[in-house]
């Protein structure tokens, strides 16, 4: 157990330094503000993301600049940028926030699982997925806030950088930006997808050579399903005769729907309506190409007990999942059991 600080002798007393006027002065809501619109970029990317209109963050940051006497940021053209006195700052927030978020993941750990929060940071293809392991989560421990950020995957390597959630969900890893922690927990089969009165729909081993042939939907540059489908047509030295790019998952379906042409996509974007729907699953050869979704988190990173608690039990899942995409799309199995072997269960120790 613990020992109490012992206090200093009378007279002999060294008080840290206190920043009285900053404390008096200054709010940590408005250096949460600060430390957003430096970290996006953006003012209008800060507001967004705290959830505040323009004026309210224009606000904030004036009377910040106020406590601190000094301009905080300065016009680079048509971008802000922050000064040197708001590089100082910044670099402060960032350490002062990290110490924060160690005192309230200890506080949580004492108080075990009753209470605690748990932030995670997914791609867009991972909203499929997430929601549900997050509500059996919930069922288990209710009393943990969870909040869920669905975004790009550039934004979100953005948002590990800068250590703002607890865990992140992605396919494809980040190699060359910094060290991380990786665990593979479910499948993430990419398939051919085309409208239900396709020509094609119900072919078999159909040559991706025809695939070819049709208009083409991809997604955007820098989606790792846009890469990994590219990869394959670029193997067979073919290329897809690409309509249009959407950037949203979506969208794409919408398209498919509506005849404007085929796409490669996450199984998991048919969940809710399955695979006798309106979009239809195309034998192709070469498909599904197996990916997987990994929760992910920068090396060296103490993961509160939340944290620990929902990877372990997010691992625990693979075979759940396995067995609910299999029943989606019988066809899988044999695809399961030719490309990976299903993923063994894997406890987290924290």
């Amino acid at each position: 157990m613990k020992q109490a600080p012992q206090k200093a002798d009378q007279g002999h007393t060294q008080a840290a330094p206190i920043p009285v006027h900053l404390i008096r002065h200054a709010t940590l809501r408005q250096l949460q503000v600060f430390e957003a619109i430096v970290r996006l970029g953006s003012f209008t990317r800060a507001a967004e993301e705290l959830f505040l209109t323009q004026p309210t963050v224009s606000m904030q940051i004036r009377k910040l600049s106020e406590a601190m006497g000094v301009p905080l940021f300065e016009h680079v053209g048509r971008n802000v940028e922050p000064t040197e006195a708001g590089l100082e700052l910044y670099d402060a927030c960032r350490k002062m926030f990290d110490i924060l978020t160690n005192l309230e993941m200890k506080i949580a750990d004492l108080k075990g699982m009753k209470r605690g929060s748990l932030r995670l940071g997914v791609i867009t293809t991972a909203k499929y997925l997430t929601p549900e392991i997050l509500g059996e989560f919930s069922k288990m421990h209710p009393g943990i806030n969870l909040a869920l950020k669905v975004t790009n995957r550039e934004s979100i390597i953005e948002r590990m950088h800068g250590n703002i959630d607890d865990l992140y969900i992605m396919g494809q890893v980040p190699e060359d930006d910094f060290e991380i922690e990786a665990y593979p927990f479910s499948p993430n089969p990419l398939v051919v997808m085309a409208p239900r009165d396709h020509p094609l729909v119900g072919k078999k081993n159909i040559p991706l050579s025809e695939i070819a042939k049709e208009p083409f939907i991809i997604r955007e540059p820098g989606s790792g399903i846009r890469d990994a489908t590219m990869r394959l047509f670029e193997a067979k030295g073919l290329k897809p005769q690409v309509r249009m790019e959407l950037g949203s998952n979506e969208a794409i379906k919408h398209a498919i729907v509506g005849g404007l042409g085929l796409s490669v996509l996450s199984l998991h974007t048919l969940t809710l309506e399955g695979s006798n729907g309106p979009v239809a699953i195309l034998d192709v050869k070469g498909f599904p190409i197996m990916r997987k979704w990994n929760i992910v988190y920068p090396k060296g990173k103490e993961l509160s007990l939340v944290a620990r608690t929902f990877l372990d039990f997010a691992m625990n899942c693979q075979p759940e999942i396995y067995s609910r995409m299999v029943a989606m799309w019988p066809a899988l199995k044999d695809a399961f059991e030719d490309q990976v072997k299903p993923y063994p269960v894997k406890q987290v120790k924290g």
